[in-house]
């Protein structure tokens, strides 16, 4: 006689859970577990690792042909969470436990092989999921997933499952409602260096990528390293997004419920999978794991150049699109690019003390590998000068964070009202068509026709100008200007237009 069981599961798919039911029949003929409905190398290995588990808690792995299908089919199945609920599934189809444990519920979860229960990759994913489906969500219970509403147990063991016995109850954490955690390094650490405290206000009250080239030892790392501490804490729901992603990839999500915003900072090794993601599974990249918050290229000619052409993608749609052969995958990449930059090998043309040693041809190659349609996309650039030695004994007499987080945070608000009060107002800034853009700035004939003599005197793309406005739109923001004024545009083109350029 064969008699069925169906468990819900799930099957991450980018930085998505995606509903599996997991069928499993025990009846007669040749004894042998089958997993059908295009399982992957770690389902298929599901077989001896739930065998094993089932016998070391005392139950009995039933002597019959077991065939278990994960549904729908046309879904590749990978991962080793399915463990659980197949377990689950033949100890319910063999009557060794009662079926009324898995009703309503979403299982997730590795077997060891005495039967202990292990986390996997993406739980919150997984609890979004089942949150979604009116389900609730039974796994290891070694991470509470905050969200609200979402009924969750911890099941440690198979052995747990004996005598029918509740599962515990797992309460979500407190820490998703923390406020952010004080933050250590500031900008008034930071000797001298006005301007460029005032670009790195700007590039954050506007989301704006920065590009900072200068000698080494003057500053630039140091500047980079402390946007992150005028940045606005994430929303509730931006702070889910970018957790759900640091839970894919098996990176600590603590400080992203505190409401901190995250800070990648990868090698200039880095290859193309490691930054935009893949690999085998499909693993985000570092610039999804800076989705809601920055991701900062130190070096930036010595990426390669194929890595860095990549970025063009992300930083215009705000997603990453991999393309497999069982279809697309998906991974959020809204970010605020950073980078900084050499201006030679030797890093000193250009310095007043020292000598550069590069040959104008080294100086340009070098210059080269960045390509101009990444640069095309930085809306600020900025030449950071090496500062005399005297100027180190004013650290921390300088603007600090809180200031200049003050500024940032009443930009934005000021930004929302602005935006509010036009047609199409919940467009934010870089998905704003050039239309709007020019809107926004409500330019009158004297400013308009200098944005269209610098545009012209210095030959800058359709884009660049695009990119001049959008910075004098966030600096009139700074000052609560509803319109941009010449003197809000000259400080947007000084941002763009560098030494050197024609």
């Amino acid at each position: 006689m064969e008699s069925r069981c169906a468990v819900r599961g799930a099957v991450l798919r980018g930085v998505e859970a995606i509903p599996v039911t997991v069928e499993v029949s025990v009846g007669s003929g040749l004894v042998r577990t089958s997993i059908v409905g295009m399982a992957d190398t770690a389902v298929q290995e599901a077989r001896e690792r739930v065998r094993s588990a089932i016998k070391a808690c005392g139950f009995a792995m039933p002597n019959q042909k077991i065939v278990v299908n994960l549904a729908p089919g046309y879904i590749r199945k990978s991962g080793s969470g399915f463990d659980l609920p197949i377990a689950l599934g033949i100890l319910a189809a063999s009557g060794q436990i009662g079926p009324e444990a898995l009703r309503d519920r979403l299982f997730v979860g590795e077997l060891s092989l005495d039967g202990t229960v292990r986390r996997v990759a993406g739980m919150l994913a997984f609890g979004i999921c089942a949150h979604q489906q009116g389900l609730g969500l039974v796994s290891s219970g070694e991470e509470a997933m905050p969200i609200d509403g979402l009924d969750q147990h911890a099941l440690r063991g198979l052995w747990e499952l004996a005598g029918e016995r509740p599962l515990a109850p797992v309460r979500a954490p407190v820490a998703a409602r923390a406020r952010c955690a004080q933050q250590t390094a500031d900008f008034s650490e930071v000797a001298g260096h006005e301007a460029a405290k005032r670009a790195a206000q700007i590039a954050v009250a506007g989301s704006h990528g920065l590009l900072m080239s200068g000698p080494p030892g003057s500053g630039k790392t140091m500047i980079a390293s402390r946007i992150s501490t005028i940045m606005p804490p994430l929303e509730q729901e931006e702070m889910l997004q970018a957790a759900v992603v640091h839970s894919v990839a098996q990176e600590d999500m603590e400080p992203i419920l505190r409401g901190e915003r995250p800070f990648r900072h990868p090698h200039h090794s880095a290859t193309m999978p490691g930054l935009l993601g893949g690999g085998n599974p499909i693993r985000p990249g570092e610039v999804s794991l800076a989705h809601c918050g920055t991701l900062f290229l130190d070096e930036l000619p010595e990426f390669k150049p194929s890595v860095l052409q990549g970025l063009r993608q992300p930083l215009e749609s705000g997603r990453v699109c991999l393309t497999r052969a069982d279809g697309n995958v998906e991974f959020p990449a809204r970010f605020m690019l950073v980078a900084a930059a050499n201006p030679c090998p030797c890093g000193y043309y250009g310095d007043d003390a020292h000598e550069c040693t590069c040959t104008i041809p080294q100086i340009r190659s070098y210059q080269a590998r960045v390509g101009g349609p990444l640069l095309d996309r930085m809306d600020m650039q900025l030449d950071v000068r090496r500062l005399p030695s005297k100027s180190l004994f004013e650290a921390g007499r300088g603007t600090s964070s809180q200031e200049l987080r003050e500024g940032v945070l009443q930009a934005r608000e000021f930004a929302s009202w602005r935006r509010a009060r036009m047609e199409g107002a919940a467009a934010a800034p870089r998905s704003m068509s050039s239309e709007e853009v020019i809107a926004s700035c409500g330019l009158r004939d004297a400013e308009r026709d200098f944005a269209e003599g610098m545009a012209e005197a210095h030959a800058l793309s359709g884009r660049g100008l695009m990119s001049c406005l959008r910075v004098a739109r966030t600096i009139a923001d700074l000052e609560q200007a509803q319109e941009v004024g010449c003197a809000h545009l000259a400080e947007a083109f000084g941002f763009r237009i560098r030494e050197g350029q024609g």
